[in-house]
């Protein structure tokens, strides 16, 4: 890493001398404005990361070409498909970069820190081709931190080469996140850190996504931020009846899919027939009428990149619970059969507490960690489903659900969970971990509420459904209260007012710099201006 360090100090100096020749050269060039070429503002969004998986740039695309008709480059992997509203716009380009391989667990432990060297040399050199050479020069660059390393040093030195600025958008530390598996005290963590807030100090502006991270960059890495809240866009809202059913026709045979041998929802196809699409788990289609159905699950929703920082232990261990009490309160024991509370289903028996399907979206290193535990689990009202929806599927299976989970808790604790935004546009109340700055999102016993452990999750569970559908009084009052909420806020008018001014300020800069740049060169190269002149 010294090594590395030292290399990046050369090849800055080679930089900055090259930069001087290359300008000194293209004098006549860099005296027409943008405005006299005729050519519109560019701005490159850098993701060392899934596209797909990177909602928040997707939105900053889609404002950069919308709201400040740019036209935007995107470089990042690929993997999965963004939203089509970035894929259809004419002025959002992207460029997706080859993924670097996932390390074989077999590798011998020796070669590990070659690996470990090799990856970030690698992913710098790619980033830098696709930055320099791939894509037209951009006015600005705006990246997402994290990953830090090499991201930040790739797109300075770019902004170098190429004469442009450029902007972080801080989502999180990206150090706090390599220390969940190698620890606070790290040599490697310090070094990560060093980095982060070295590079991190030398962009022209930043964004961040919480009061908490702002206070924290500005009193202990010395940078100033502006903070821009996730909103969710325009297409993340509440289904209607026929987009419920639609939705719950395509993914029934997912639906239909259990982890045991059966559950409360697969188990005789309660309420529903694999081959009549007018009928699913949730809804009834008669003629042109669609009906919810009386004596349908509840539906828990809960996204999620299957990573450390979320132990999707206690949402089982909450599904383990509410179970158990739901069955104490109607004074059954464990000599009950299920078969005894199947058929009192399909006779259109109501009970007090509903069925309960969990629905898990995503993709990350734990997910077949948890799935095994799911199919260990011996539940009679709770079923569990893993799943990854397309970009159009996801905003309507939030609108078609009851409540949504998040168990996010933060690995700096100044970050927000994006996935409560999207819940919270399609007007669906909360339930999520309580850390630090949770609360700047989630207004408790307005919008959602909080807990600690399993057990308060499950006492969660347990009164806001008691009653369900007709008579959950606690829930619809959560539910008006995200409704009202986000009649007031959206992406579009929080961009404008925070991201939109700081990116026009860099342009700016930009500019006055150009042109400063044009006067000390002339005085340094008279001879060079002379045809210019």
């Amino acid at each position: 890493f010294l090594l590395i360090i030292s290399a990046f100090a050369y090849l800055y100096r080679f930089t900055v001398l090259c930069n001087t020749f290359r300008v000194a050269m293209e004098l006549d060039e860099l005296g027409q404005t943008e405005a006299q070429k005729g050519r519109r503002g560019r701005v490159a969004v850098v993701v060392l990361g899934d596209i797909g998986r990177s909602p928040r740039m997707q939105y900053h695309a889609l404002s950069l070409a919308r709201q400040a008709c740019l036209e935007v480059d995107i470089v990042a992997y690929g993997g999965s498909d963004p939203h089509s509203a970035v894929l259809e716009h004419q002025s959002i380009h992207i460029h997706k970069m080859t993924q670097w391989p996932t390390v074989p667990r077999s590798l011998p432990k020796m070669l590990l820190p070659l690996m470990l060297f090799l990856k970030p040399m690698i992913q710098f050199l790619m980033l830098l081709w696709f930055l320099c050479v791939k894509i037209p020069a951009p006015d600005l660059f705006l990246v997402q931190n994290p990953p830090s390393v090499p991201t930040l040093a790739a797109v300075k030195w770019a902004s170098w080469l190429r004469r442009s600025k450029f902007i972080v958008d801080w989502h999180n530390f990206g150090y706090t996140l390599l220390a969940l598996s190698l620890g606070r005290r790290s040599r490697f963590v310090a070094l990560y850190r060093w980095f982060e807030k070295h590079y991190g100090k030398m962009a022209n502006g930043s964004l961040c996504v919480t009061r908490a991270m702002q206070h924290e960059l500005a009193q202990s890495w010395g940078i100033k931020a502006g903070v821009l809240y996730d909103q969710p866009p325009e297409f993340f809202r509440q289904a209607s009846l026929e987009e419920k059913h639609k939705l719950f026709s395509r993914i029934s045979n997912s639906l239909g899919q259990p982890y045991g041998i059966q559950d409360c929802i697969s188990n005789g196809n309660i309420g529903t027939n694999s081959r009549d699409t007018s009928i699913t788990l949730f809804t009834t289609q008669v003629g042109a009428d669609i009906t919810l159905n009386q004596n349908r699950p509840a539906l828990i929703v809960s996204s999620t990149s299957w990573t450390p920082d979320e132990d999707f232990g206690i949402l089982l261990e909450a599904a383990v619970m509410y179970d158990r009490r739901v069955a104490a309160s109607l004074h059954e024991d464990d000599s009950t059969g299920v078969d005894v509370l199947w058929k009192e289903l399909c006779n259109g028996k109501q009970f007090l507490y509903p069925r309960l399907l969990i629905i898990i979206t995503g993709k990350g290193p734990e997910k077949e960690k948890y799935e095994e535990k799911i199919r260990k689990l011996n539940l009679k009202r709770v079923a569990f489903r893993t799943m990854w929806l397309s970009s159009e599927d996801y905003p309507l299976l939030l609108g078609s659900a009851d409540l949504g989970v998040c168990l996010h808790t933060s690995s700096s604790g100044l970050d927000l969970p994006m996935k409560v935004v999207d819940m919270f546009g399609c007007g669906l109340p909360v339930c999520a971990v309580s850390y630090s700055c949770i609360k700047e999102l989630v207004e408790v016993e307005k919008t959602g509420l909080l807990f600690s452990s399993s057990s308060e999750l499950a006492d969660e569970l347990m009164m806001l459904f008691r009653g369900f559908p007709n008579e959950c009084y606690a829930l619809n009052m959560l539910r008006d209260g995200v409704i009202e909420k986000g009649s007031t806020s959206s992406w579009a008018t929080e961009w404008e007012a925070n991201a939109k001014p700081l990116i026009s300020e860099a342009s700016t800069l930009l500019t006055f710099q150009t042109l400063a740049s044009l006067v000390l060169l002339s005085l340094k190269f008279p001879h060079l201006m002379g045809h210019c002149v």
